[in-house]
């Protein structure tokens, strides 16, 4: 009966994330996900940031990682462990829904001194929303968070990483930076650590913003040894808040982040 109740309980985690998975791969596939320098009529879009081109002194290379918690809460307070071993703090994108089911985890991103941010209040389609609807969205979510950290998030991951011009300028319009990553571990799709482990150490660079998930199956095995790689190989690793510019900036067409004298 206990190994039924365990093959059940992996069955469903996997479910839950293959739909989320599905339904996000659908989302950046079907809405404006890759970036462009210019629409169809010629004028300039509006971008999230993907990575950053930090000025820094010779061999200082700086990088960020995040994870998404929108479903499960299997792993949260194993990561936890994990990162504070090698002291990494990283960022959080949380959604509300799951900020009310999982309070008791949130305080504990907090209290270890993890950024924790905005992944929206349900997890809605934000092109289907209007600028004011984005809005209620957004803040109804920075206020669950602020209740429980005392901090209110200033960076958003867009739901499904779904957006367009009125998606970005509803964001910006609050004051807050909308974030996507250039390096996506793809552990939702239950690849097993070595997998992972090699897909994010080949394609991490210096300013990437690396994308997990908190309650992807084989996350917590991978991420020891590409923090153990990140660290030997010289990354200072970052909230992303500390790792992006701060204006002026600009975007270039990839979404990578420079000071805006070096685009200008």
């Amino acid at each position: 009966m206990a190994k039924k109740t365990v093959r059940v309980f992996l069955l469903s985690r996997r479910v839950a994330l293959a739909v989320g998975a599905v339904l996000a791969a659908a989302a950046i596939f079907g809405a404006v996900h890759i970036p462009a320098a210019v629409s169809a009529a010629g004028t300039a879009r509006q971008l999230p940031i993907y990575s950053v081109e930090r000025p820094s002194e010779e061999g200082e290379k700086f990088c960020a990682i995040s994870f998404d918690a929108a479903w499960g809460n299997e792993d949260t307070q194993m990561l936890l462990d994990i990162l504070a071993r090698y002291d990494v703090k990283a960022t959080f994108f949380l959604v509300g829904d799951w900020v009310d089911k999982y309070p008791e985890s949130v305080k504990a991103l907090g209290d270890a001194g993890m950024e924790v941010m905005n992944h929206s209040n349900h997890h809605d389609h934000f092109n289907r929303l209007t600028a004011d609807e984005i809005v209620v969205d957004v803040t109804a979510c920075n206020d669950k968070v602020k209740a429980i950290t005392g901090i209110a998030p200033t960076l958003i991951r867009c739901p499904y990483g779904e957006y367009d011009d009125h998606v970005i300028s509803a964001i910006r319009s609050m004051g807050m930076e909308p974030i996507q990553w250039d390096v996506d571990s793809l552990d939702w799709k239950d690849y097993d650590a070595d997998t992972i482990c090699q897909r994010v150490t080949s394609k991490v660079q210096p300013g990437s913003i690396v994308l997990f998930h908190n309650a992807a199956l084989h996350t917590p095995e991978a991420l020891p040894a590409i923090l153990t790689y990140l660290i030997n190989d010289g990354y200072t690793v970052l909230p992303i808040s500390q790792l992006i510019l701060h204006p002026p900036y600009t975007i270039d067409h990839t979404g990578r982040q420079f000071p805006a004298e070096e685009l200008s």
